[in-house]
């Protein structure tokens, strides 16, 4: 039967204490228990996330014209994003609702740009790394575009080489990451910029996970290497507010190289009564309150508190990392650049292991190439790198002395 809808309303108090008491199961990500899902950096900017959002929740993002306040603060987080991304003047970016729509809205800007340009092209296809994020394919589906996935290097990384050799002239367009959410490798992007640009193909570089906070990292002394415009032969770059940013959901962007080149994103359309429709985003309506907390996280932190908050997720990775390969037969799979990491641990089921560590309050993801456990370390992972470290050790001794442990699947991709 369906859940009928109630014949009188209910106090709020009421309904919060119900709300409150349903909290009970879920995650526990105060206390780090989670390698993914949220970017939480600590109570004040909570607070000010939750205040700019509820000042501006009812205002529509579609509506700039009638909006000012909106269409300033949407522009001025742009700007200040490409400008993390080494933009320039020409650069323009557009603000989406997350990772999958600014992917989205890259690759559909690769496929009307080859249109324009290349004109007998028949098959359009996409050339990737086997580690790119699946919203690369789930782009290409809805936009009738193949994706020909290439084995990555013995780094783990995309393998330029490899990617060479599998373009053809039905090719359109490159796609990399800055890190693979996965293991957390940011991809040689130079190589691959370079072979974009002598090819004549779009690169979009996916930094949905590290576009943000990346550069601060690397402002600590850290090999990052540079994913931005800095490198000719990008075309695009997805960044993430609601992840490295520490912006609430739902905020990301794509930015362009130009101005020209975001033109390609824009749906036009005017055959119905109310005359020229024109929209850079997939989604229609869009929440006001999204773009002023994104606005107000970016205000409150300045460059400062991002490079303390880069600092923090670092430490977290770096103590987790350590702990881990005290530990028998664990190791870090590959070089990880960032503060999200995969370990494997030799001649264990990943899948039980998995298992093991929720029945002690442990979300954890699994990889599949190779198998292992993810980890995406932000500074609320980092009073709690030891006790992670201590489930891990005892989860490994109850998967291998052979006590049940029931074998789960992947928690979160």
């Amino acid at each position: 039967m369906p859940q009928p809808l109630p014949e009188h309303g209910r106090p709020w108090p009421e309904l919060r204490d119900e709300m409150e008491g349903m909290r009970g199961h879920d995650l526990d990500w105060r206390h780090g228990r989670h390698g993914a899902y949220v970017w939480y950096a600590n109570d004040a900017l909570e607070d000010v996330l939750r205040e700019a959002f509820g000042m501006f929740m009812v205002e529509n993002g579609l509506g700039i014209r009638v909006f000012p306040s909106i269409n300033r603060m949407e522009s001025e987080v742009l700007s200040m994003v490409a400008g993390l991304l080494d933009g320039d003047d020409i650069t323009a970016g557009i603000f989406t609702s997350g990772g999958t729509e600014s992917i989205f809205l890259a690759i559909s800007a690769m496929r009307e740009w080859a249109r324009a340009t290349k004109p007998g092209v028949t098959r359009p296809t996409i050339v990737a790394p086997h580690s790119a994020h699946p919203a690369l394919n789930k782009a290409a589906h809805y936009l009738g575009l193949e994706v020909l996935r290439v084995p990555v290097g013995p780094d783990l990384r995309a393998d330029p080489a490899a990617l060479a050799a599998a373009i053809t002239p039905d090719t359109i367009g490159l796609y990399i990451s800055a890190p693979s959410y996965s293991l957390g490798l940011v991809d040689p992007v130079a190589e691959v910029a370079a072979l974009a640009e002598r090819s004549g193909l779009w690169l979009h570089v996916d930094a949905c996970v590290g576009g943000i906070l990346g550069g601060f990292v690397r402002d600590l002394g850290h090999a990052v290497p540079d994913f931005g415009f800095a490198n000719a032969g990008v075309s695009s770059i997805s960044a993430d507010l609601h992840k490295s940013g520490y912006a609430a959901k739902p905020a990301s962007t794509v930015t362009f190289r130009t101005r020209e080149q975001r033109e390609f994103a824009r749906y036009r359309f005017s055959d119905w009564p109310s005359g020229m429709y024109s929209s850079y985003t997939f989604t229609g309506s869009r929440p006001g309150g999204a773009i002023a907390a994104a606005w107000a996280a970016m205000q409150y932190l300045g460059r400062d508190g991002y490079r303390e908050l880069a600092a923090s997720a670092m430490r977290a990775k770096e103590a987790m990392a350590t702990g881990l390969l005290a530990i028998p037969g664990v190791t870090i799979n590959g070089a990880p650049h960032l503060w999200s990491f995969g370990w494997s641990v030799e001649g264990v089921d990943v899948g039980k292991l998995a298992g093991a560590l929720y029945s002690r309050g442990w979300v954890a993801g699994t990889t599949t190439h190779p198998p292992g456990i993810h980890v995406m370390a932000t500074p609320v992972h980092e009073p709690f790198a030891q006790e992670y470290v201590d489930a891990v050790r005892a989860a490994l001794a109850e998967v291998r002395g052979g006590a049940p442990a029931e074998s789960r699947p992947a928690a979160y991709n």
